[in-house]
């Protein structure tokens, strides 16, 4: 066991001398794939833009003051507000409203975020798109259209709008700084990947170590190169280095 755990040492040192020598080769890629991030995530993917309107839901009769019951009820009940406001009715009542020819519900409901914060009675519901203007649009519509389903179905009296949605000045994606980090992240791993790769299917005999640990023998004897052999291989480096 001693002998195993010692080849393993030996080859994970020889591996992180594998991966130092070519540290160049590795942060040079991880720069590149930074620097290609960077130039997709700023200048070839068109910016969305997010848009929220909110409204605020309370589950009372009419003409009575508001008790605490309500409050518990409103707000265990907002779940059933966000699933009803995703509903295909409401979705499929946007498009015709807005005359959303390019959309459908699939696509309307990829584009559609409902937040229902714990102990709330506040539904956040926001719009995507690459039309900041359009964006609100969507967010508004969805919200007067689920107003009045969540009314018909759950019967509500009334949906108090807690918020409008605005015009988005800031763009929600991609963010440049995330796209840079992960692409020059993922280049580096990747190159690192075949460094390692090519480390372990290179099984030609390097030293006598090599040989001890390929074949189970142990070296009697190096030979060592005669000047003939010596005096080619530093021509070779010569000329390597001249090309």
């Amino acid at each position: 066991m001693g002998n195993r755990d010692d080849i393993i040492e030996i080859n994970l040192g020889e591996l992180f001398a594998v991966l130092l020598g070519r540290a160049f080769l590795i942060i040079s890629a991880g720069i590149f794939f930074a620097l290609a991030g960077l130039f997709i995530s700023k200048f070839v993917i068109h910016p969305v833009y997010d848009s929220t309107t909110k409204i605020y839901i309370l589950n009372k009769e009419e003409n009575q003051t508001v008790t605490y019951s309500d409050v518990q009820i409103s707000t265990q009940l907002t779940q059933d507000y966000a699933e009803l406001i995703k509903s295909r009715y409401v979705l499929e009542e946007v498009i015709q409203r807005l005359n959303l020819v390019d959309m459908d519900y699939e696509s309307l409901s990829d584009v559609l975020k409902v937040d229902t914060p714990s102990d709330t009675r506040i539904v956040a519901i926001t719009a995507r798109d690459e039309d900041p203007l359009m964006a609100m649009q969507i967010a508004n519509c969805i919200r007067e259209v689920a107003s009045e389903h969540i009314t018909n179905v759950m019967d509500i009296d009334a949906i108090n709008v807690a918020e409008t949605a605005n015009v988005p000045t800031q763009k929600a994606g991609p963010s440049v700084a995330r796209w840079t980090v992960i692409a020059g992240f993922l280049g580096a791993v990747v190159v690192a990947f075949f460094v390692i790769l090519g480390y372990l299917l290179d099984d030609t005999i390097k030293s006598n170590d090599d040989v001890e640990r390929h074949l189970g023998l142990s070296t009697l004897a190096l030979v060592p190169l005669t000047l003939e052999e010596t005096d080619k291989k530093k021509s070779k480096k010569s000329d390597k280095k001249k090309k």
